[in-house]
């Protein structure tokens, strides 16, 4: 698909899939259209890419580190043992970030239900 189709079925705005092609976050392949600026042709890997991305943004990945998560991956596709490595360093950290919130979480009903209770005793505190 051309970058316009590419853009509504990601929800992106052209500008941003500019950026991220730019960025080498995403790597179109070029099309036999468009003269001596050949158009730039979307896959369905591509849109994988892009919720890929969306996903690691949103659990507070950096762009920097989205981009060298992606090299990583890319330059690891020929070899299931380094493609593996990154995905486990990325659960890995996914479930350092899981534990990080769950003791946000319990600390923060914690302290709802001892000021609900109307702060009888000590407060609760954030473990270390």
């Amino acid at each position: 698909m051309l970058l316009s189709e590419f853009a509504k079925e990601t929800g992106l705005s052209p500008e941003t899939v500019r950026f991220y092609v730019s960025k080498g976050l995403l790597k179109p392949r070029r099309g036999a259209l468009g003269g001596s600026n050949p158009y730039q042709v979307f896959s369905a890997d591509d849109v994988t890419a892009v919720r890929m991305i969306q996903l690691q943004k949103s659990l507070g990945y950096s762009l920097s580190e989205i981009s060298a998560l992606n090299r990583a991956y890319r330059q690891g596709a020929t070899s299931a043992v380094r493609t593996a490595q990154v995905l486990r360093d990325q659960i890995d950290k996914l479930q350092s970030q899981r534990a990080q919130l769950d003791a946000a979480l319990t600390f923060l009903t914690e302290k709802l239900a001892w000021v609900e209770a109307g702060k009888p005793g000590t407060a609760p505190q954030f473990p270390c």
